[in-house]
C-alpha cells in the first residue's frame, strides 16, 4: 500500500470512529505564521476586482497567463478535468442567488472574474481529514500537496468551486514549466494560494501585477488606511454567496 492510499484509509478510518457530525462541525482555527524577513504582510489579506474595468478590456485575459504560468497550471483541453487557479463565468453563474430583471439587464452574460475566496470561515478547512488544506493567521487558506489524499471533501465543502482535482497527470500538460514553482500530480487538489510564494519575497501576487488596467486591488482589509479598505468605503460591492456566512475576501466593485 503507498503513502497515499494509507493516508486516505487512515483519515477515512478516523471520520468514521469520530462520528461525522462531529467531523464536520469542528472549530477551524488559523496556524500561526511568522513572514521571512522582507515579505509583504496583513492581518488579512484580500482582493477587490474592478468589473467595470475588466468589461471595458473583455479580450484581456494577462491576469490568468500570468498566474497559470507562474504556478505550473495545466491546460487541459478536456473540461472535465480541467485545473484552474483564475478564470472567468458569466453572472448567471457566478451569482446564481442573485438575479433579478435589473440585473438581467445590467449584468446578464457579463464576465466576472473568479478565485479562491481565501474565506474568514473556510469550509474547506473544516472537512479536510489530513489538514492539506489550512488558513493562516493573514486569511490565506493554504494548500499542502504532500497532505492531500485526493478524498474531495474540500471540494465538496467549497460552495464556489474554486477548487480543481487532477484527475491525470498534470506535467504533460504544463505549456511553459516554471521551475520556481512545485508541480503537481494526479489525485492532488489545489487552487489559488494568493501568492503567498511572492509575498514572502515583498512581491504583490502575480495576477495583480499582470493587470495593466489596474483591475485587481489586493491589500489588508483590516488596514483601514490601505487602498483596498478606501475602496470598499467609497465604491458598492458584492461578494458571492455572501449569505453563506464564509466570509469571502474577494470583493467585485460594480458600482
Amino acid at each position: 500500500m503507498d503513502r497515499r492510499k494509507f493516508l486516505k484509509l487512515a483519515a477515512i478510518s478516523a471520520t468514521l470512529a469520530g462520528g461525522v457530525p462531529g467531523f464536520f462541525n469542528r472549530e477551524v482555527k488559523a496556524k500561526a505564521y511568522t513572514p521571512p524577513p522582507g515579505a509583504l504582510t496583513a492581518r488579512r489579506w484580500g482582493m477587490a476586482i474592478d468589473i467595470k474595468k475588466c468589461w471595458e478590456h473583455p479580450e484581456c485575459n494577462d491576469c490568468i497567463k500570468a498566474c497559470h504560468y507562474i504556478h505550473n497550471v495545466p491546460h487541459i483541453p478536456d473540461r472535465k478535468r480541467e485545473v484552474k487557479w483564475i478564470w472567468k463565468d458569466e453572472f448567471e453563474h457566478v451569482f446564481p442567488d442573485k438575479p433579478n430583471e435589473f440585473n438581467n439587464i445590467l449584468l446578464a452574460h457579463k464576465p466576472f472574474l473568479l478565485l479562491c475566496n481565501h474565506c474568514e470561515h473556510p469550509p474547506c478547512v473544516r472537512v479536510c481529514p489530513t489538514q492539506a488544506t489550512f488558513k493562516r493567521e493573514d486569511g490565506i487558506v493554504m494548500m499542502d500537496y504532500h497532505r492531500c489524499i485526493g478524498c474531495r471533501f474540500c471540494m465538496a465543502a467549497c460552495p464556489f468551486g474554486a477548487r480543481s482535482f487532477n484527475w491525470v497527470d498534470p506535467r504533460p500538460y504544463i505549456e511553459h514549466f516554471n521551475p520556481e514553482f512545485p508541480t503537481r500530480m494526479k489525485g492532488v487538489v489545489e487552487k489559488c494560494l494568493f501568492c503567498y510564494e511572492r509575498l514572502e519575497k515583498g512581491q504583490i501576487p502575480a495576477c495583480v501585477e499582470a493587470c495593466k488596467h489596474k483591475a485587481l486591488i489586493f491589500g489588508d482589509l483590516e488596514d483601514e488606511n490601505s487602498e483596498i479598505s478606501r475602496l470598499l468605503r467609497s465604491r458598492f460591492s458584492i461578494r458571492r454567496k455572501a449569505e453563506l456566512g464564509t466570509g469571502p475576501s474577494v470583493f467585485y466593485l460594480i458600482g
